[in-house]
């Protein structure tokens, strides 16, 4: 602890001066004051004491004790003004602390790379972290407290020295034993803390899901209330069962502690007493002594508990350092080699990417990617299609630039700037995402679509303009506040929209955003069949009119057969590319993307009703399917495939 804690405590100083140095200079010019006005009485109280039990009669005693009365009176006084002085520059400086600590620490988290995020032990300390910022606030009032018992142990150490140089020693013994009960008591304490913090936030988390909206409805019809309750009593009692286990160990603890330090007390006094029977210390002396005494021991007993509690803090501020260590080497870079400003394509080179170790079981992982090779030309749309865990989205990622190749893994080109060496922020900047399970920001309608060019204020006219292009303004002329109405169902003025509603809003959100490449991962799967086809009618738009690259992942193939480009995933690797007339010509490719597309189609020609005889033709929402053609669908015999045109289902058949 008296290695470390100077160190800590200068960390919380660093923020206090960061938050508010004026605050800071007052609270520390207000306690030191305070210690000299404490000084200053007591030497004072010495005086009168020396006077009242002087000779002489008692109207000449207490004439002479008068001045020493009033410097008594006057550095109460001060005293008490310097410690309001420091009251109320404490309570000012505190939150400012916190504000400053928390943005510190989510300024540096919110930059680190995504796999940090997803790692782990690196939650396991941003759990501690958060603390640390409330640590870093209680720190400043334990400072003052530890400045202020300080400067008074001092004062009250310097005047015992100056009455009898074996009292200070003394002094200092009948402390002893509740400083090692108060350190032994905060650090098994801070141990239990790290053994069950995330144990502490399971637990709120299961309070939480029975009360949260989004779990309302299956609660109450799946009956899931007793499930939760008892996972949540189960682990209350583990918790109780920890702080059980403490309360008996700080009781055992104290007890020792407190026999020690009545010993130590005993003998104290008792060699205040020989001293007085002996006759090396006058009666008045022995008054100041006394004062000296208990002013000495409450001081360092109130010393000791607030550098118990302010070591205790300085464990968790320790917590935050590290934080902001390791956010800062796992920082995504700043700078780098700036991207062509007319993007030709992103291309994959024989790119293989892992996921890190679990930090959990130190398993190893098997390669997500191997040896991916393929390219997103500029201004076409490109679909990805495979199975689930084929390595779509992860890939998507990595064009995104939110992942890197694993080392020697490949490379990511943009155009011939390798994604590793490329200034990340300019990727970032290139780059739009719409996936199925977008984040619904709790904001006004007019913030969750301007939120795409998060560095500007949103304009109304293209946050209108983005909403009447995805179909969102319908749902915005429903909206009781229009533009400035909260989504966010639980706070005052807060509006509930649907799934589909949310989804489009974040199509909206990805065309505010006009990158230069849009990544669209599932977008329709909340929609109902004519929005869908709308939507996929504007993605084709987007590639048409504003040369924006499409990229495109979705199970539904019947929408990839207008794209330019098609690559299908499997295990991890490519197992086809081409046009959709090339995957689904006979004599080409391996068949994967034809044969996935030949079974949804004949699911869904299974369902429509016959025609009448004369019926539109554009009415049908998928390909006619002979038996033969179906038969193909199962297997691989593929003698009686229609040409790719045939199978191309009109308007928005799946």
């Amino acid at each position: 602890m008296a290695r470390e804690l100077p160190r800590l405590v200068g960390t919380g100083l660093r923020l206090a001066r960061l938050a508010d140095a004026r605050a800071l200079r007052v609270v520390l010019a207000s306690e030191a004051g305070r210690g000299i006005a404490q000084a200053v009485g007591l030497v004072a109280v010495n005086s009168v004491l020396g006077h009242i039990l002087a000779g002489g009669s008692t109207n000449e005693r207490l004439s002479q004790a008068v001045p020493a009365l009033t410097v008594v009176a006057i550095t109460a006084f001060l005293g008490s003004l310097l410690r309001s002085a420091s009251t109320a520059a404490t309570g000012a400086l505190e939150p400012k602390v916190q504000r400053v600590a928390t943005e510190q620490y989510l300024g540096l988290v919110h930059r680190t790379e995504l796999a940090a995020i997803e790692d782990d032990e690196f939650h396991r300390l941003l759990d501690a972290a958060r603390y640390g910022a409330d640590s870093a606030r209680r720190m400043i009032r334990y400072c003052t407290n530890t400045l202020n018992a300080g400067v008074s142990l001092v004062a009250a150490a310097g005047v015992l020295t100056v009455l009898h140089p074996v009292l200070l020693p003394l002094l200092v013994l009948m402390t002893l034993p509740s400083a090692w009960s108060s350190l032994m008591i905060s650090r098994q304490k801070y141990i239990s803390f790290h053994a069950f913090v995330q144990h502490a936030r399971a637990g709120h988390l299961l309070g939480q899901l029975l009360t949260q909206k989004e779990a309302a409805a299956e609660v109450r019809v799946h009956e899931v209330g007793p499930f939760l309750l008892g996972h949540f009593r189960t682990m209350a009692e583990t918790s109780e069962r920890e702080q059980t286990r403490l309360a008996r160990r700080a009781a055992r603890i104290g007890l020792v502690a407190d026999g020690a330090g009545g010993i130590a007390t005993l003998l104290t006094y008792g060699a205040l007493g020989a001293l007085l029977w002996g006759g090396a210390m006058d009666l008045a002396v022995a008054g100041t002594a006394v004062l000296a005494i208990r002013t000495g021991a409450a001081s360092l007993d109130t010393l000791v508990l607030q550098i118990t509690e302010l070591h205790q803090e300085s464990l968790f501020v320790a917590d935050f350092e590290r934080l902001c260590r390791e956010a800062k080497t796992r920082a995504i870079p700043v700078g780098g080699d700036p991207l062509p400003e007319r993007l030709r394509e992103v291309r994959f080179e024989k790119v293989t990417f892992t996921y890190p170790r679990s930090g959990s079981t130190g398993e190893e992982l098997e390669p997500t990617l191997r040896e991916v090779s393929l390219s997103f030309p500029a201004g076409k749309i490109i679909a990805l299609v495979g199975e689930n865990g084929s390595g779509k989205s992860t890939l998507v990622r990595l064009l995104a630039g939110l992942y890197l190749p694993d080392e020697g893994g490949g490379t990511v080109w943009w155009d011939d700037v390798d994604a590793r060496t490329a200034d990340r922020d300019q990727v970032f900047g290139r780059v739009a995402l719409m996936s199925q399970d977008f984040y619904h920001w709790p904001f006004t309608f007019r913030v969750n679509i301007g939120i795409g060019q998060p560095g500007q204020d949103p304009d109304d006219r293209a946050v209108e303009e983005a909403a009447g292009f995805s179909g969102a303004d319908q749902v915005l002329d429903d909206l009781p506040r229009g533009l400035g109405t909260l989504l966010a169902r639980g706070y005052r003025g807060g509006h509930q929209i649907s799934g589909g509603q949310w989804q489009r809003i974040g199509i909206a959100r990805a065309k505010y955003r006009k990158a230069e490449i849009l990544i669209v991962d599932e977008p329709t799967s909340a929609l109902d069949a004519v929005a869908e086809q709308r939507v996929f009618d504007q993605i084709r738009a987007l590639a048409t009119t504003t040369g924006q690259t499409i990229v495109l992942i979705t199970h539904r193939l019947h929408s990839v057969r207008h794209a330019d480009l098609i690559h299908v995933l499997k295990d991890g690797r490519v197992a086809e590319s081409g046009t959709f007339e090339e995957l689904m010509d006979t004599k080409t490719g391996t068949g994967d993307f034809r044969d996935a597309y030949l079974v949804q189609a004949a699911a869904f020609d299974a369902t429509i009703p016959a025609q009448p005889a004369g019926a539109d033709d554009s009415v049908r929402r998928g390909p006619r399917m002979t038996a033969a053609t179906q038969t193909t669908a199962k297997g691989r015999s593929h003698q009686a495939v229609a040409t790719p045109t045939q199978h191309r289902p009109s308007g928005g058949g799946a």
